[in-house]
């Protein structure tokens, strides 16, 4: 049976770190039963090329701890068990002994997070609150949960384009929000759930697909500016599987209605249009009966949330050295140097704490985000910190 291409990686890997290590070419070709012309092939590669050479991957500098190749990952926590007590700034010198001094070696803060990643990091507190991603909850109380969508697109009587944007809340299936905006932009759509917030609370979950606004397939951790502002203000998000709108069923079915009743033909213009979804609201939730609820309507049961919307809380990080506020272009200062987070982390407040000399771990509430040295000035993820469910009250 062929080796899988890992296994082949690691075992040039493990050939030429014997090598570099002194031992001769004979001996090592014979305990990995290799001629020594496919031996001396290897190793000349791997001085010609690097570190690439063995690992069949492209000539892209390491950068990210998740996008190292598993025979490197495997070697660094090898080193760590091998010498418990150094820590990443001495595993990475040990690794670039072993390969020979490779340039194109991983940052010391890309070390640190993979041996982060397998449990060898010892820390002064334990992580807290860690979101590890739960099944998506059932919401059976009115503001457990929230579910929010934009409803597809489309053009009225005047020519321009209506994006729907609408919340209901999972339990009593109460429409709580039903706006025709001009745009999926996050700006619009905050100022949407800025009103909702004020009128009617903060739930304790919001349900969305993952596209944009909800989710940014290019922010960190696929976050956005909306969700990591509901996050903020302690509400938890839950988003569902690509390709499964099922799991956001009830809403799902409300929006057909919507559009058959409201859209059928579209209005002559956005106020039109607006009145058409006030007048659906309100006899969506005081009108019609639901046979889910036992033909009652979703007013009867509806009630609004016990946490009023009192605006952003302070965060404050007792157990990090300082705290650092992420400019409007995503980065923050140390040093004098500027070292580059994420835009959707823009005006939020941070942790920084010193683990290990010249590596600091960030922080964004109480989820870890990654690490950061000075010299590659760029953030190194760990596991993603947000699952299905991004809890912040958990």
């Amino acid at each position: 049976m062929p080796w899988k291409a890992s296994s082949v990686m690691e075992e040039r890997l493990r050939f030429v770190a014997r090598l570099l290590d002194g031992e001769g070419m004979s001996e090592v070709c014979r305990e990995f039963k290799i001629s020594r012309k496919t031996g001396y092939k290897i190793f000349n590669r791997y001085k010609d090329q690097g570190l690439e050479a063995l690992c069949d991957r492209s000539r892209r500098p390491v950068r990210y701890a998740n996008q190292l190749p598993d025979p490197v990952e495997r070697l660094i926590v090898r080193l760590k068990k091998e010498k418990p007590h150094w820590g990443a700034r001495k595993i990475r010198e040990l690794l670039v002994r072993r390969l020979n001094g490779d340039i194109r070696l991983p940052a010391i803060s890309t070390v640190h997070a993979v041996l982060d990643r397998h449990g060898l990091v010892k820390r002064t507190r334990a992580r807290r609150n860690r979101a590890e991603g739960t099944p998506l909850s059932s919401g059976t109380s009115p503001n457990d949960l929230w579910c929010a969508d934009f409803k597809g697109e489309f053009k009225l009587g005047n020519g321009r384009y209506c994006y729907p944007l609408t919340v209901t809340d999972h339990a009593s299936r109460f429409l709580l929000l039903c706006e025709g905006l001009e745009t999926t932009r996050e700006v619009p759509v905050i100022d949407a759930f800025l009103h909702l917030f004020a009128q009617r609370g903060l739930p304790a979950a919001i349900r969305t697909d993952n596209g944009l606004p909800f989710a940014s397939p290019n922010g960190l951790y696929n976050l956005s500016r909306l969700s990591v502002w509901w996050l903020r203000l302690g509400i938890a998000i839950e988003r569902i599987k690509p390709g499964h709108p099922q799991q956001n069923g009830r809403h799902e079915r409300m929006h057909l209605t919507l559009k058959t009743e409201t859209t059928r033909p579209p209005g002559a213009n956005s106020l039109q249009q607006q009145a058409r979804f006030d007048c659906f609201v309100n006899e969506f939730n005081t009108e019609r009966p639901h046979q889910a609820l036992d033909m009652k309507t979703p007013a009867q049961l509806y009630r609004p949330a016990s946490r009023p919307y009192l605006g952003l809380p302070d965060i404050e990080y007792p157990f990090h050295d300082k705290d650092i506020l992420v400019t409007a272009c995503g980065r923050i200062c140390m040093h004098r140097k500027k070292i580059n987070i994420s835009t959707v982390m823009a005006g939020q407040r941070l942790g920084i704490k010193e683990v290990e000399e010249g590596i600091w771990l960030v922080s964004f509430m109480h989820y870890d985000l990654g690490y950061i040295d000075l010299e590659q000035k760029t953030l190194q993820t760990i596991d993603n910190p947000f699952g299905p469910r991004l809890s912040p009250m958990s």
